[in-house]
């Protein structure tokens, strides 16, 4: 059972890891993972200790819809930032956790991520919780587009664009001026001329009800709870935390920085989850 006292943070080092083998052995695992599993792949996070000194307002769901210079804005940033965030690769952590899968101890992931990089390191069983920016929706008449394919249009509306250089940000536009903005062209849907909008959850909207029902239905069949990479700050992933501890669900939790509902966890590790998901494979496949 879950403790109710604050758990002991334990070092990532052997005894770190085997806190956690010992946590899952001989369960099979459910995943919960948030942007501190991709920062090692060069995708920033809003809350790690790296961003909060320098922490921006993500995207606003209202405003996407209603202000068309806010859409402006995301997507001159997009067209910035996709070449890299589209390039990054998995981690350690990414193939670390399609090794558990591969060997039963991990029965799928529910992630917050929004980059794909779980499904590129051979996971199988993903649930994406915020969407994934591979895909563009017109919500106009819900046809779906390929964001690579949008990224030419973009670059062919908006030529010379593309050699400004600017910070890549956790949603994968980067930071511009209004100056930059002031002629920019928004690409329509191909059918019907709608608005575009990234296949993602911006913060303000919810996660569609089906999925949020699939991912309960995948930690009813689970036996432990992992969390990777999450200070689990919004609801959309702490909810996750609290079913598991309804359930009398172990639950551990690696993680730099503050985390919310640690006091439901049995085992807190504080590391880079690079480090550690390896070795709790290695550690794993010796018992």
């Amino acid at each position: 059972m879950s403790s109710l006292s604050h758990p002991p943070t334990v070092p990532a080092s052997p005894p770190g890891v085997d806190a956690l083998a010992s946590l899952l052995r001989g369960r099979r695992a459910v995943v919960l993972t948030g942007a501190g599993c991709s920062t090692e792949s060069g995708i920033p996070d809003y809350r790690g200790p790296g961003t909060r000194a320098r922490a921006r307002n993500p995207i606003q769901h209202r405003e996407f819809l209603r202000q068309p210079e806010i859409r402006a804005r995301y997507w001159a940033r997009s067209l910035l930032g996709w070449p890299r965030f589209a390039s990054a690769t998995p981690n350690a952590a990414h193939h670390a956790l399609a090794a558990l899968e591969r060997e039963g101890r991990v029965l799928g992931l529910i992630t917050q991520n929004v980059d794909r990089l779980h499904h590129a390191a051979g996971s199988s069983r993903v649930i994406e919780l915020h969407g994934a920016l591979a895909r563009v929706r017109c919500l106009d008449c819900g046809a779906m587009e390929g964001r690579d394919g949008l990224q030419q249009r973009l670059l062919a509306l908006n030529p010379g664009f593309s050699h400004q250089v600017l910070e890549l940000r956790p949603d994968g536009d980067a930071e511009l001026t209004s100056e930059q903005l002031s002629s920019f062209q928004v690409p329509a849907c191909l059918g019907c001329q709608g608005t575009l909008k990234p296949d993602v959850v911006f913060f303000g909207d919810n996660v569609p009800r089906p999925t949020v029902d699939e991912a309960f239905a995948l930690l009813e069949e689970g036996d432990a709870l992992l969390v990777v990479g999450s200070s689990l700050a919004i609801f959309s992933g702490y909810r996750f935390l609290v079913r598991a501890s309804e359930r009398r669900m172990p639950i551990g939790i690696l993680n730099i920085g503050e985390c919310r509902g640690v006091e439901l966890a049995d085992v807190c590790v504080e590391a880079k989850a690079g480090e550690v998901l390896p070795a709790l494979v290695s550690s794993l496949a010796r018992s």
